[in-house]
């Protein structure tokens, strides 16, 4: 199972520690904020609202170097436009797994 990274926030700043500090402060606050959008509205069965949150949600997946997660949220999105929702369980995992490594960061 992979596991968040800031690998490409690194690559990204350039050895700019200024600029990593502030992405990874903007993911901090929005991500908590997201994740909550998310799963109300799964709990509302608005599964449209629901497939535009994990649209939002898998770019932080990307940044965070979850790249089989991306796969994952990239085609939970799609199933969510149809109503299905049998990926939440390991999509949800997956917000779990960051918001662990978040606290630690």
């Amino acid at each position: 199972m992979e596991a968040p990274n800031l690998d490409y926030i690194k690559k990204l700043s350039g050895g700019d520690s200024e600029f990593e500090g502030k992405l990874i402060s903007v993911i901090k606050e929005e991500f908590p904020k997201e994740r909550i959008e998310f799963e109300n509205n799964l709990d509302k069965n608005d599964f449209l609202a629901t497939a535009q949150n994990v649209h939002k949600l898998k770019h932080k997946f990307s940044i965070l170097g979850l790249e089989q997660s991306y796969q994952l949220a990239d085609e939970f999105e799609e199933d969510l436009k149809n109503s299905v929702i049998e990926r939440s369980d390991q999509f949800n995992a997956v917000l779990d797994r960051i918001s662990a490594f978040l606290e630690q960061i």
